[in-house]
């Protein structure tokens, strides 16, 4: 099924698609309702993977919370992945874990009356738990990378002592000085500046801008309606690293961020790093764009909820990891082996349809080793129709070209028939 996913995932699933026959479509709708099938053996599966890559790496863990079939009311079903990337690469090494979320309504009015255990909330620090397994792996680091959803108390309280944490400040929390997080934006003298890129988002372009980085300790002192009978301190240290945009392109809101890390920042370049580790986060959102319209199209399922349907986006989910994996990998910065995410007996047919795309100029030919991923995802990007000669193929781009390859590899199987 696995195998099917990726073949057809840039044409949207659906399991009749998937099946190809009446009898493979209640193949496959038995596997999803077998009650012997369980998700947590398909992730500890994937986790195993991905603890096979992490070995004296430095790794985010990077999460966040997609909606899969939720009401304008925010009802429903979504689900909250956890993905390993290298910190300094950039690379996609794997999945780490994934919750999903049934909200019924009606529970905000008493978020403040139950116990931390029993909120939604609680997958921020699940997560961190979950990314701990990549310490025991042999990472060299683990922080958890978060938006501003992950800026929870209880999160840097109890996250796990060898896992750091970076989050994105959502509230202006009261500081031991008298003061608040976002009033040392005017407080504290900029240490220096850097050059990003900011990638483009719904009614925002990509552009080039320089940031003011300014960076500090503080003390956040416990939220006025959290108790220490919770198990809470009264506060906690944390470093906060202050990232303004200096001068945003016309019509543009200029980016600001207040990023809140457990991580120690002694300079300039300290606080440069942190700032590279939250702009890595994007690469779920990219995880996120694979897996739905564009991509597998996972909002256009009909499986039933607990049980087909969370089984099924999770083997999509990991499917979908795979096209990131080719997408970092599209540079061959990393230099990793085809077999880190392909069986070896895909190489001679990848051979073989590369030596058709490539042209006669140097811009048309394959740059990287043949057995490297990279090698696979000029391939694959190829045939999702780059060209070659402008940009970098994208998820989409590569989901696409990997759906070609399997329709290719399927006819290649038959070529002795």
């Amino acid at each position: 099924m696995f195998e099917r996913l990726v073949a057809h995932g840039g044409k949207g699933v659906s399991v009749r698609r998937l099946g190809s026959s009446r009898a493979g479509e209640m193949r496959i709708t038995r596997f999803l309702h077998n009650p012997k099938v369980k998700i947590d053996e398909m992730m500890s599966t994937a986790l195993a993977r991905t603890r096979a890559q992490v070995v004296g790496r430095h790794v985010l863990a990077i999460q966040d919370t997609t909606a899969l079939r939720v009401d304008e009311k925010g009802v429903g079903l979504s689900f909250h992945p956890v993905i390993a990337v290298d910190a300094n690469e950039g690379t996609v090494l794997g999945l780490v874990d994934n919750f999903f979320l049934t909200r019924k309504g009606g529970e905000r009015a008493t978020r403040r009356e139950r116990d931390f255990a029993d909120k939604d909330s609680r997958r921020w620090l699940s997560g961190a738990q979950s990314a701990g397994a990549l310490v025991e792996a042999g990472a060299a680091c683990v922080t958890t990378i978060e938006d501003r959803e992950g800026d929870i108390y209880e999160c840097f309280a109890f996250r796990p002592a060898h896992v750091e944490k970076l989050v994105r400040a959502a509230q202006d929390r009261r500081l031991a000085d008298g003061t608040s997080v976002f009033s040392k934006a005017c407080e504290w003298r900029e240490a220096g500046r850097m050059a990003v890129e900011i990638p483009a988002a719904p009614g925002r372009k990509a552009r080039k801008t320089e940031l003011s980085v300014r960076f500090g300790k503080i003390e956040i002192l416990r939220p006025l309606h959290r108790k220490a009978s919770d198990g809470l301190p009264k506060t906690i240290i944390a470093t906060l690293v202050i990232a303004r945009e200096i001068s945003p392109a016309e019509g543009e809101e200029p980016a600001l961020w207040f990023l809140m890390t457990s991580h120690q920042v002694n300079d300039i370049a300290d606080a440069r790093r942190i700032i590279g580790f939250y702009r890595r986060r994007w690469t779920i959102e990219q995880l996120f764009r694979t897996m739905k319209t564009k991509g597998f199209d996972i909002e256009a399922l009909r499986q039933e909820q607990d049980g087909p349907l969370e089984k099924l986006v999770t083997a999509i989910l990991i499917a979908a990891i795979r096209v990131m994996q080719l997408v970092a990998e599209r540079d061959g910065n990393a230099g990793r082996p085809l077999t880190d995410v392909f069986d070896p007996a895909d190489q001679p047919a990848l051979e073989r349809i590369c030596q058709s795309l490539e042209g006669k100029t140097e811009k048309q030919k394959n740059p990287h080793p043949n057995g490297s991923l990279a090698y696979a995802a000029w391939v694959f990007a190829r045939l999702g129709g780059w060209t070659g000669y402008y940009g970098k193929p994208g998820p989409i781009v590569m989901l696409s070209g990997l759906t070609q390859f399997h329709a290719i590899k399927h006819g290649w199987s038959l070529r002795n028939v």
